[in-house]
């Protein structure tokens, strides 16, 4: 049996919420990330934005350099997480096996689900209609017999798109004669490395196939080769939250800091951020890890192995040890994050250990005081309320201490 994989992505996923949220939006360029004036990068635009050249993960200040007019705002992360929700249960409803690899895009192995229809484009389109009747929001689908099939395919009509590429010949047909950088795994330097050897276009990959192999290496160079002919026999997995190797949370600060003391109380937040995240998805942790990017741009990561844990103030406790080994010098960026994740609690406990948690303090009465302190707002409401709340309050809590 011949699969039939579907790919699902929707247009301007971030952006587009907010238009259906506020039709005032509605044919302006709308950039989310951050704002003109403060640090970050591009989260995703419209596609009127686009057309300025502004696209995800630009600097920030490039983006308002492009497109001064444009509107700027913050994401509503958690908005966008529970309308991925939505968009999950539809596309889980037609797919054998979904795999997500984010909120608004996945493939769907319909294999078997297809049979129920005329044809894989009927199923296709369902999808398409139920996902704007019920959220408001337009998507592209790709239909493919693999998943670099349904990828390309989805992306050949964008925004709002639809296509299928059947087989092989298709797919080779389709893609032979364009630049390519149109291979997944061919990035910038790859590409520039084949064109010095005048691998300018598919066609030629498919010609120097041995050239290409020698030139990126036998495992680079196969994939490579094997994506220009089409072959591409990955399955669709389902992902698992359990399946998760770390979980993390970091923050990019308007100025760099060198109070390491605000900088522990920063990381009292995103300890709790982490361990909401954790407990929501019934996982546990048995790395720590810190990571620091200093006013230089150079970034380190710290880790410290533990027991399992999803404890927030422990988390915290770990994180501050290891704030306390690294150099004091002004700090852009910083993260606090769990690895080594599972569903299974393994922890056994010395007498020590547990006369040591003891004295471990409660998370709550922790950021009260911090609330007390700053005089700040850490419900978890309001922390939810939107993404850019948290940089709102770390600027307050930073303003506190000068």
């Amino acid at each position: 049996m011949e699969r039939v994989i579907i790919h699902v992505d929707m247009d301007a996923f971030y952006a587009s919420v907010e238009i259906r949220d506020n039709p005032q939006l509605r044919n302006k360029p709308v950039v989310i990330g951050a704002k003109p004036n403060e640090r970050g990068v591009v989260a995703t635009c419209n596609y009127i934005a686009r057309r300025y050249g502004i696209h995800s993960a630009m600097n920030i200040k490039e983006a308002y350099r492009l497109c001064p007019h444009a509107v700027f705002m913050h994401g509503d992360y958690e908005k966008y997480h529970r309308i991925s929700a939505e968009l999950h249960h539809i596309w889980e409803t037609y797919g054998d096996v979904t795999e997500y690899i984010a909120w608004d895009e996945g493939y769907l192995d319909v294999t078997r689900r297809v049979r129920d229809f005329q044809s894989p484009e009927e199923l296709g389109m369902l999808i398409k209609a139920r996902v704007k009747a019920e959220t408001g929001l337009t998507c592209s689908v790709g239909i493919g017999y693999s998943k670099s099939s349904a990828k390309m395919a989805s992306e050949e009509k964008k925004p709002d798109g639809f296509f299928r590429i059947p087989n092989r010949e298709a797919y080779c047909q389709l893609i032979q004669n364009r630049d390519i950088r149109v291979i997944f795994g061919i990035g910038k330097r790859t590409a520039e490395k084949l064109r010095g050897y005048g691998i300018q276009k598919v066609q030629n990959i498919i010609a120097k196939q041995q050239l290409v192999m020698d030139l990126l290496g036998q495992k680079s160079g196969t994939f490579i080769v094997d994506s220009a002919l089409g072959r591409d026999d990955r399955p669709v997995i389902h992902y698992e939250a359990a399946d998760a190797k770390s979980l993390s949370r970091e923050l990019t600060f308007q100025q760099d800091h060198a109070d390491f003391a605000l900088l522990q109380d920063v990381l009292l937040v995103l300890a709790r951020n982490v361990d909401e995240r954790l407990k929501k998805r019934g996982l546990y942790g048995r790395t720590v890890t810190l990571k620091i990017t200093y006013g230089d741009m150079t970034s380190i990561t710290r880790s410290q192995a533990c027991e399992s844990t999803n404890d927030g103030y422990e988390i915290y406790q770990m994180g501050v040890a290891l704030l306390k080994k690294i150099k004091r010098e002004p700090v852009r960026l910083l993260g606090l994050g769990m690895q080594n994740l599972s569903s299974d609690y393994i922890r056994q406990l010395s007498f020590a250990d547990m006369r040591e948690r003891e004295n471990v303090g409660d998370m709550e009465k922790a950021i009260k005081a911090l609330e007390q302190r700053y005089r700040v707002d850490l419900s978890l409401e309001k922390m939810h309320s939107s993404f850019g709340y948290l940089y709102q309050v770390v600027e307050a809590m930073a303003a506190g201490r000068n």
